[in-house]
Parts: structure tokens; sequence; C-alpha cells
């Protein structure tokens, strides 16, 4: 339903907006992963341009796709499907009025899930002309940038939802409301891994083929399952009718369970899990908590068996939220967290470790992401006790540079949700990063090889000066003026050094390696 502008208006071509992508988009990628788009899923893309996602998805083996397009597909048939993608389309067209009924339109064909993205970016440059409340580019596309939470205002007032935001431009709207909150839900859940087997148990050993994915349903929810659950979590009843068989009951299958694995695993577990269910309904209060009606029966159950009752879990969630707006008390929580780089009145963490940060930290981080999105491929975050304003940081190379540098930034001010987008990729002098481990939790795969690096980098005495060494240039004066050079995460010593100042240096590094032995009792390391 494209339909043209008025004669009075410039000529867009809008098919030249559609692009040619190497691999699906990131609307179409970021539904696989959330497992809303699977083979057996019927899809729908409303405005699909050259349908490279319809081509990779059918490569794929994904059978029920279709999509439409007015100039590359003006003749395709637009069906209804369980998932609709409406990627990049409502930018494109200069007319509000039929901007409005596409998103309507692509709205009246979903079944379950709609995608909606759009541009959010910042213009720079001068090749483009001002039209409506959008630009015409020198291509004669027409697009509209649109703030990420203006973005999301357009969509709910549009069509009288709570868009959920999983992206930079990007939103997931919800048919059904126990799935929207399903959804929600998940996304606060923190990653933890099933407890190990440590201990041979006989009866164990014989039924570990039902045992496991009844392991993986504790692990999941930090429970035990309801009738029902297990079969459905699984995909097959008949290994929830077996567990009963031969158990007898959940718990007597857990109480096996308990005894081939550590049982202060699964405690640990369950106040995690009860812990991510507080912060899920905490930040409902936002957006209006929704009736205990309207959440799926999982959830249900989760707030029975970890508060007693919806009503007993809403007065805990309110209570978390009491201290929400205390930047100072915050910050007291932050001083005295085990995971971070901590800076006066901020804290710095690496996504990875998010989960494991105090609930009070993770609530403060969860009302700038559940309005406005993270910035895509952040890795690091940054929060702010001076005033309230959560920063997403992408560093490119964090895992492979000893040192990475710092590509963009978003800054949300939560006072006013204003957004603040920084890019650094052209800078000769961009911020890097010390410490690297220092952002990780120590259960990280990497974090002793950045220790070790840092403990070297201290001997060295290249981080005794932290405000000269934070950006590109200064920290390769002060690998200078130490003698020193990085390979990989480990420090060489300069070619060529004048005798007399390699002597100073190396004995500098021997009375640190004394100091810190001293300091620690442990053996210095070597340092020539």
């Amino acid at each position: 339903m494209f339909m043209s502008n008025t004669a009075a208006s410039p000529t867009i071509a809008r098919h030249r907006a559609a692009i040619t992508r190497a691999d699906l988009s990131k609307p179409v990628r970021l539904a696989l992963e959330a497992g809303l788009l699977t083979p057996v899923t019927s899809f729908f893309d409303y405005g699909c341009g050259r349908g490279g996602d319809l081509r990779r998805l059918r490569d794929r083996g994904f059978k029920h796709c279709a999509g439409y397009d007015p100039h590359y597909r003006p003749d395709t048939s637009q069906t209804s499907a369980s998932v609709v993608n409406l990627g990049y389309v409502i930018n494109v067209i200069e007319c509000p009025e039929e901007r409005r009924q596409v998103l309507v339109s692509a709205w009246n064909l979903t079944e379950q899930v709609l995608i909606v993205a759009a541009q959010v970016a910042i213009l720079e440059g001068n090749g483009y002309t001002i039209y409506g409340d959008g630009i015409v580019t020198s291509h004669n596309t027409f697009q509209k940038y649109y703030e990420q939470e203006e973005l999301k205002s357009y969509i709910d007032q549009v069509l009288g939802v709570d868009s959920i935001p999983v992206a930079l431009g990007i939103y997931f709207v919800f048919r059904d409301e126990a799935h929207a909150q399903s959804f929600r839900a998940k996304r606060w859940r923190s990653r933890i891994t099933t407890p190990r087997i440590c201990t041979a148990i006989r009866q164990f050993d014989e039924h570990q083929n039902l045992l496991t994915p009844f392991m993986s349903f504790i692990s999941d929810r930090g429970r035990l399952p309801s009738p029902g659950e297990l079969g459905c979590y699984a995909g097959d009843i008949a290994i929830e009718v077996s567990l009963l068989e031969i158990f007898g009951s959940f718990k007597s299958a857990f109480r096996v369970v308990l005894k081939a694995t550590n049982s202060t695993e699964w405690d640990a577990i369950t106040d995690r899990r009860r812990q991510d269910a507080l912060l899920y309904l905490a930040l409902t209060k936002f957006t209006g908590r929704p009736r205990f009606s309207e959440l799926s029966l999982d959830l249900q159950q989760d707030f029975k068996v970890f508060f007693g009752s919806y009503q007993q879990a809403c007065i805990a969630a309110d209570l978390l939220l009491i201290n929400l707006g205390d930047l100072d008390r915050l910050w007291k929580v932050a001083q005295a967290s085990l995971i971070g780089k901590k800076l006066p009145k901020a804290l710095y963490v690496h996504l990875s470790a998010l989960d494991q940060l105090d609930p009070q930290l993770r609530l403060y981080e969860g009302c700038a992401s559940r309005t406005v999105g993270r910035l895509d491929e952040a890795n690091l975050i940054k929060f702010s006790f001076d005033k309230p304003k959560i920063s997403y940081l992408h560093y490119p190379k964090f895992e492979a540079d000893p040192h990475p540098a710092l590509k963009t930034s978003m800054t949300i001010d939560l006072r006013n949700l204003q957004v603040i987008y920084r890019d650094y990729d052209n800078r000769d002098n961009p911020p890097i990063l010390h410490r690297k481990e220092t952002f990780l939790a120590t259960d990280h795969p990497q974090y002793e090889k950045f220790a070790k690096l840092t403990r070297q980098e201290e001997i060295w005495g290249l981080l005794d000066s932290p405000q000269s060494i934070g950006t590109l240039q200064g920290w390769e004066r002060r690998l200078q003026d130490c003698g020193a050079m990085v390979s990989g995460h480990r420090l060489i010593e300069r070619k060529n050094l004048d005798p007399y100042r390699l002597k100073i240096l190396r004995a500098d590094r021997r009375r640190r390696q004394l100091a810190a032995k001293s300091t620690s009792g442990s053996a210095p390391r070597s340092a020539p």
C-alpha cells in the first residue's frame, strides 16, 4: 500500500533505499536469536526490498516465508504471518499519513510478533536536503532519522501498544500480553550453568537421560517443575511421565540430583532466579505492572514459589525501587562491588558481568535498557553516580587488543531519556582501556590472562600515572619512556635502548618486584 507523494513534493526514489546485504538484516537476526523465528514459523517481510532476508531464510530451511515490496515485489499478496518484519521501511516514507498506514497495515498482518526497525542516527555533513520531517539524500531517497525514544513513542501511539526495545532502532511488538511479559522476563534472567556431576550415584547414572532435562529446567527456572511443565520444556511429555513413574515425584528425583551434585550450587541458582524475577517485576512498574492473569503460567508459578504470592512479589519489587533515586546509596553499593573498575563517582563493568552485580545496580541499568535499549555491540557499561546516567561503550577489540580503543558510546540521561551518541572511530587519539580484568567477573575465561599483563605493567611502572595514559598517544609516550613494547598480552623491551638507561629501568623493575613480594607474600615474577 505505499502510496505516491503529492505532485508538489520532490521526486522520491524509494526503491533506491533498498540495500544489498551480505547477511541477514539485524532485525531478523535478533528475532532468530530470541527464538521468535523458527523453521516452522510463518514469516512475512513487509517491504522486503530485493528479498535478501527471504532468500537467506529459505536457504536455512525456513519454508514459510513471503514478502511484499511496492517496487521489487508489487504483485505479492500481503498475507498474515506469525512474525512480520517492517524493517527500515517507515523511515523511507516521506508522507507521515502513509507512514502511519503502513505501520498499521503491518500490524494487522501480525499474528504473534511485529518487528519494527528504523534508522536512528546523528546526521553529519551537508549532502542532504531538508524535507518535511526528514531529509532527501543526494540519491533522491527520503530518510526520517528517529531518536530512539521518539521511535518507541511513535510505535506505541499508533498501535496502542508497549513496544520492547531490543537494539538501537529495533522494537518487538507482541500480540499476546503473556508472550510479551515472558519475553521481558527472559531478558533479565542471569546466565547460569547447570551444576556438574561430582559424585557417582548409581540411580543417577541409570536414569541420566531423564534427569538431564530435569536439571536443565531447574537451572532455567530456579525451582521444581509443576505438573506438565517438564514435558513442555523438554518437548516430550514422555520424559515427564517416565521420570514420575521411576521416582514417584519431582522432589524425590531432585534428592537424587542433590546426591550427585553440589547442593550449595542449587541454592545459589534459586537465589539468582529469585533476584531475576524481582528485577523484571520492579521494571514493569514504569509502564504499568501486568495483572497476574496476564502472565504466562511459568511466570505465575515462579512468583508463587519464590514469594508465596504475586502480591508479596509486587511488595518486594516496590521495596527494591525505593532506593533507585538515591545516587549516593547506589554509589556505596557500587564501591562494595567485587566486579568492575571504580573511578570517582563511576563504575565500569563488562556486559558479560552485568548479571552478577547487585540487584540494585542491575535495576539502575535496566531503567535505561528497558526504555531505550543498548548500543549495538556495546561491551562495557558505565554507571554514573554524580548524575543519573548510564553509558554503553563499544570497544571492538576488547578481547584481542591488550589496550583496546573506544569506537562509539551512547549515554542515556535517565532524567529526561535524552540520548547522546559519540563516535571516536576517526579520532587520532581515542580513549583506551587499561586493567581489562577489572571489568570482568573472575570466572571469565580470559580474566587471568588480562590480570597477568596488568601485574607486569605495574612492575614496569607503566600504570603509575593513570591520568596521562588514558588516551592512545599518552599510552604510547608512556611505553617509550619505560622502554617497553606490548606484544600480545605481554611486555617486551624495546630494542637498541641506551645501556645505561636499560640498567636503570631494570633496577627499577627489580625494586618494584621486591615491593610487590613484601606486600603480597608471593614470589616475584621475572622482569627482564
